[in-house]
């Protein structure tokens, strides 16, 4: 089965058993400041796992894309990716794990079509320490399952090195791990939970591939080494008890079922495969690579090469099509990493020019079917990723010259921090290079030398503000308000093909930046400004109302149609002018924004004027303008 089908079996499986189809969420978080980027399928759905009520009701399901940057250092094995799907269902207070462990069996054994003598589980071995019982229960439930296929399930009390000892499979097939592997809170460990935080067992699911243990990974194989012969497939999390002020855990009143499955591995398992990257998701990028450099997947010399431009290039893809732009913080320095480290194994290929552009189509045609938005972002992650090709292929011979220039038996700092701001490397590419040739490179006198880069990102980022205002003054609100109407006006001016990218207020003018291929003419910003203007003086009501992201698509509104989980999303209304989701704040009149207020205190009537429009990256344009 192909990943395609097996999504869509999965989907189909649980809307039959009641679920409701969730779409996936962004990858840029929603209202999550502590992670740049949507890393699983629970993550935008923690306040409902939390006890708020969600919209859709108590069963839920979806295909969630996800990116972990934390993985791009193991991107070369046959399974680690940065981005991937991840299989979810939830019972938010509903069933619980009679049902859920039953249906994943059954959906793994009979759709997926998967041997159940190749399946293998972990279940939570208890802890002592917190008075938290063994998961006796599942194992029961798991035991059934297996009887019914004619397998006896022994569980097996694993000892890993770290508890002093090494005990390997003992014939069995449910196995018992500590908290460090079955159990689930957001803060980690049972004693590291504060009070009143949730958490709960989780049994994971793993594929035997049948290789042969690799002894440097330990001296026994068990279902969590990482040797390769195993590969965990999904994880259900029963969210059952509530730690107490004393320190002690009690049961939920309302207990949760959080799955996650990897659709790459169960499609990889489905096809007897342990290597992911044979999958067409990505092994059409390789076979792309293959015929441009006469070079073979197979070689271990290339390898790793090619699994890292296939997957870094699939991930750049999907970050660029959520509204991540190349730059030297956050989301946009993960996202130049992933192109500028793609280029780098490129070069390792013998490909030095124009290969990775090409592949952007080959990625969109892979998942347009389910992803429908990103056939009409073609031409924008296509200038994107070429854009950023070019300006570091330029660097990049000059860069490993001068990498090879300086290197001894160790990097200094200091070349380490011109080849980041001469060259282009960051410090990881940097490290890799090192790690390559056997030296080390010395991050502390590097870390030296980025401290002023720091205290100049630091000082940004504490001028930001929600919606973009650096305040929540008269005049920051009234162009707020004002950037509605220019968004409009630009679509209405300019083609539908216009949606904002983002946008700074401040109280002397407002930047907004748009996706548009092309400067603006003369006659187009005056068109724009005159719109504008239009509508300020016919004064329209500015109003509100907070309904489901469903209903503000059936009423047109401008945003991103991507579900962020929240259940219901604030649309704007400017007359019949402007139709917006938004959250921050706004006049109660379009005629507001013609009172201009001057220094000496004294309103006069002004107008809506653009002092300048211009490009800030590729298909990107940007306005400045004024109430004067």
């Amino acid at each position: 089965m192909t990943s395609e089908e097996i999504r869509t079996a999965y989907l189909n499986f649980f809307k039959e058993r009641g679920h409701v189809v969730i779409s996936s969420a962004s990858l840029v978080p929603e209202n999550d400041p502590t992670t740049l980027f949507t890393g699983s399928g629970m993550q935008p759905l923690v306040p409902y796992l939390l006890g708020a009520p969600h919209p859709k009701g108590k069963r839920l399901v979806n295909s969630q894309k996800s990116f972990r940057a934390e993985d791009i250092e193991e991107i070369g094995d046959n399974r680690h990716t940065t981005f991937f799907e991840m299989l979810g269902n939830w019972s938010l207070g509903d069933y619980f794990k009679a049902e859920q462990i039953s249906w994943f069996f059954e959906f793994l054994t009979e759709i997926a079509n998967l041997d159940p003598n190749r399946l293998y589980v972990s279940v939570f071995a208890g802890d002592k320490e917190n008075r938290l019982p063994r998961d006796d229960e599942s194992a029961e439930i798991w035991k059934k399952e297996f009887a019914k296929k004619g397998i006896e399930a022994r569980d097996i009390e694993i000892i890993t090195l770290e508890q002093g000892g090494e005990v390997g499979m003992q014939g069995g097939r449910i196995f018992y791990y500590g908290a460090s592997k079955n159990w689930w809170s957001r803060a980690g460990k049972p004693s590291q939970m504060p009070a009143g935080e949730p958490g709960g067992p989780d049994t994971e699911v793993f594929f035997d591939f049948g290789l042969p243990h690799d002894p440097t990974y330990g001296k026994e194989c068990h279902p969590n080494c990482d040797c390769g012969r195993f590969m965990e497939i999904g994880n259900s999390v029963f969210m059952q008890y509530v730690k107490a002020p004393d320190g002690t855990f009690g049961e939920l009143p309302k207990r949760n079922v959080d799955f996650g499955g990897g659709l790459e591995r169960i499609t990889a398992a489905a096809n007897d495969d342990a290597d992911v990257f044979k999958l067409a998701s990505l092994y059409k990028t390789i076979t792309a690579l293959q015929n441009k450099s006469g070079k073979e997947y197979t070689n271990p010399a290339y390898q790793k090469s090619f699994r890292i431009i296939a997957d870094h290039m699939r991930g750049a893809v999907f970050m660029i099509s959520d509204g991540v732009l190349p730059s030297n913080t956050e989301r946009g320095y993960i996202l130049r990493r992933l192109i500028r480290r793609a280029v780098r194994h490129a070069h390792t290929l013998g490909l030095e020019k124009d290969t990775l552009t090409p592949l952007v189509s080959d990625i969109i045609m892979i998942y347009h079917n389910f992803y429908l938005y990103l056939p009409e972002q073609k031409k924008h992650i296509e200038e994107v990723i070429a854009t950023e090709e070019k300006k570091f292929g330029e660097t990049l011979e000059r860069g490993l010259r001068e990498f090879e220039k300086h290197i001894g038996n160790a990097v200094s700092g200091h070349d380490a921090f011109i080849l980041f701001t001469t060259y282009g490397f960051p410090i990881e590419m940097t490290e890799e290079l090192a790690a390559e040739r056997g030296i080390t490179v010395d991050l502390t006198e590097f870390e030296q030398e980025m401290e002023k880069h720091r205290a100049t990102s630091r000082a940004g980022a504490e001028q930001k503000f929600k919606g973009g205002l650096a305040d929540h003054s008269e005049m920051s609100v009234k162009y707020h308000t004002a950037t509605h109407l220019l968004h409009q006006a630009l679509r209405n001016v300019l083609g539908s093909e216009v949606f904002q990218k983002g946008s700074n207020i401040t109280p002397e003018r407002l930047r907004f930046d748009f996706s548009f291929g092309r400067k603006m003419t003369e006659e187009e910003k005056k068109k724009v400004e005159d719109s504008v203007n239009a509508e300020i003086a016919k004064s329209h009501p500015v109003t509100y109302e907070d309904i489901p992201i469903e209903e503000a698509e059936k009423r047109g509104a401008i945003g991103l149609f991507e579900e962020k989980y929240g259940d219901k999303v604030r649309v704007y209304k400017i007359g019949d002018y402007s139709l917006e989701f938004c959250g921050g704040p706004h006049v109660e009149n379009t005629s507001q924004l013609a009172d201009v207020r001057d220094p000496d205190g004294s309103i006069r009537k002004g107008r809506f004027k653009i002092q300048k429009e211009e490009a800030v990256a590729q298909g990107i344009r940007r306005i400045k303008a004024v109430l004067e």
